[in-house]
């Protein structure tokens, strides 16, 4: 599953350079995580490096987006290929 940002963000500006993936960015209100980019670090990282420092743990796992850890790998190796 892609990881996803709650209305609990603060916008405290720590998870947008920790993701590998540049996965997250500003939003209109709060960061957003653009699940074309996300591969909960997989390929980089052993855990989603925005969840190890988000200090209000605000960033779950998308039920909307569910995929496996192989078709992260998958989307990991496409994006790091470009």
């Amino acid at each position: 599953m892609a990881l996803m940002i709650t209305d609990e963000c603060i916008n405290c500006d720590v998870c947008e350079p920790e993701c590998p993936n540049g996965a997250i960015s500003p939003g209109e209100e709060i960061y957003v995580i653009d699940p074309a980019l996300c591969t909960e670090c997989v390929g980089h990282f052993d855990e989603p490096q925005c969840q190890q420092v988000c200090p209000v743990d605000c960033i779950p796992l998308d039920p909307q987006r569910e995929e496996t850890r192989e078709q992260l790998m998958e989307k990991y190796q496409r994006i790091t290929a470009a």
